[in-house]
């Protein structure tokens, strides 16, 4: 290899992104496979651990349909209703530990994936999102579980004394996933702002200007993300993600005007005044 091939392949890397931060599109494509792909390896380690816990799993995911049958004396039980359920079913449980277990890896794929389109400042930020990240999730997916059995009790408590409620193990586990995963999902949304406004792409004043259509659409993911129909479920979680909008509004608003004094933008408002 001639001595001017390593030059130019440190030019092509180099040309990959600006100093500022910026790549073509092709580049975001090709890194957004690799986040995708280093994401879904994380998960699979975790499904490794999630399949070695399954028993330890499947105990605490029947507690409230065993506590419910003990404290009404009820026939409800979970029901396996095939041959092949036992396994299909460990497998999803295995999945779903493992997505809560490397939420922390999975969550930095997603911003390695953002900072690129930041400066080289900015991407310093990247770990303050993690670290304000993982716990958000982690407190949707706890609020999940802790709304999890009082909807189960209401829901499955209604059955009639003289009738038998076996529910099926596949259902209940999939009104568990999507609970807890979208609670989760939910409370990443303050942070998921914040970045798109450290990116440049929205500023504070666009967000609070549409504070209605936030109300709205929290209410709206808060009945389909639930999978009951009651407004209990709703409520827990579009109440929780009105709250963390305007968190994130204000600290864009903050990061807004760090920016405009830092361009000279405030102080030349105020001079005019």
């Amino acid at each position: 290899m001639s001595a001017a091939a390593p030059e130019a392949a440190r030019a092509g890397r180099g040309a990959r992104r600006s100093p500022d931060g910026r790549m073509p599109l092709r580049e975001h494509l090709r890194e957004l496979r690799t986040r995708l792909l280093l994401a879904a390896g994380g998960l699979a380690v975790g499904a490794v651990v999630g399949w070695f816990a399954y028993p330890w799993l499947f105990t605490a995911l029947q507690a409230p349909v065993v506590a419910l049958a003990e404290a009404q004396g009820a026939d409800i039980a979970l029901n396996f209703g095939g041959v092949a359920t036992p396994l299909d079913l460990q497998i999803k449980i295995a999945l779903f530990a493992g997505a809560i277990v490397t939420s922390p890896w999975w969550i930095y794929q997603l911003w390695a994936f953002i900072t690129p389109g930041l400066t080289r400042r900015e991407r310093w930020y990247a770990i303050g999102f993690v670290a304000a990240a993982v716990p958000l999730f982690l407190l949707g997916a706890a609020l999940a579980w802790w709304v999890m059995p009082k909807t189960v009790g209401l829901l499955a408590g209604l059955t009639p004394d003289d009738a038998v409620n076996y529910i099926d193990a596949q259902a209940y586990l999939g009104f568990v996933m999507r609970m807890v995963l979208a609670f989760g999902a939910a409370f990443l949304l303050p942070v998921v702002m914040v970045g798109l406004n450290l990116a440049g792409l929205v500023r504070a004043s666009t967000l609070a200007s549409g504070w209605r259509w936030a109300v709205l659409l929290a209410c709206v993911f808060g009945a389909i993300a639930t999978p009951t129909a009651d407004a209990i479920s709703m409520f827990a979680l579009a109440v929780p993600i009105c709250l963390l909008y305007g968190v994130a509004v204000g600290v864009c608003a903050l990061v807004d005007r760090r920016r405009d004094r830092a361009a000279g933008l405030v102080d030349a408002v105020d001079g005019d005044v």
